[in-house]
């Protein structure tokens, strides 16, 4: 049984690993996006408040995409636990089953007021501020000038 489990586990290891990766390249993607949109909108078009709404709009959509992938990373950890335990490192505790992803992430749940306060977390980690902080700046500063 222990080593079914542990190759369950592997394969949903393997599984939010890839997921984890790719959400990393498309919150870079996010990122490249809003300077090229904020850029457009005040160096080509020219416009003056617009492109501070439009980086916070996509600033906020990077902390969403981040807090997905933050979720995938508390299961991960999860999942490397288990195979920990499996492997023999500590077999006192409840065992952690594998392929519960979704059941993890549906009890996890704080409701509408945490879910926007775990967005807004995500949003101001160093990682994902960067570069839409510079961006809105640059935005106050075209408007002023």
């Amino acid at each position: 049984m222990a080593d079914g489990q542990l190759s369950t586990l592997q394969q949903e290891w393997i599984t939010l690993q890839n997921q984890f990766d790719q959400y990393e390249k498309f919150s870079l993607l996010i990122k490249l996006f809003n300077i090229l949109v904020t850029c457009y909108l005040l160096f080509v078009v020219e416009l003056a408040w617009w492109p501070l709404f439009v980086c916070a709009v996509i600033w906020l959509q990077d902390g969403i995409w981040k807090t997905f992938q933050a979720r995938t990373g508390d299961r991960l950890l999860l999942v490397e636990e288990a195979v920990s335990q499996l492997q023999g490192a500590d077999n006192s505790s409840q065992p952690i089953l594998g392929m519960q992803f979704n059941s993890e992430w549906e009890n996890s749940r704080k409701g509408a007021v945490g879910l926007i306060m775990e967005y807004v977390k995500q949003s101001l980690k160093p990682t994902v501020a960067y570069p839409h902080v510079l961006l809105l700046l640059l935005c106050l500063v075209m408007m002023f000038l």
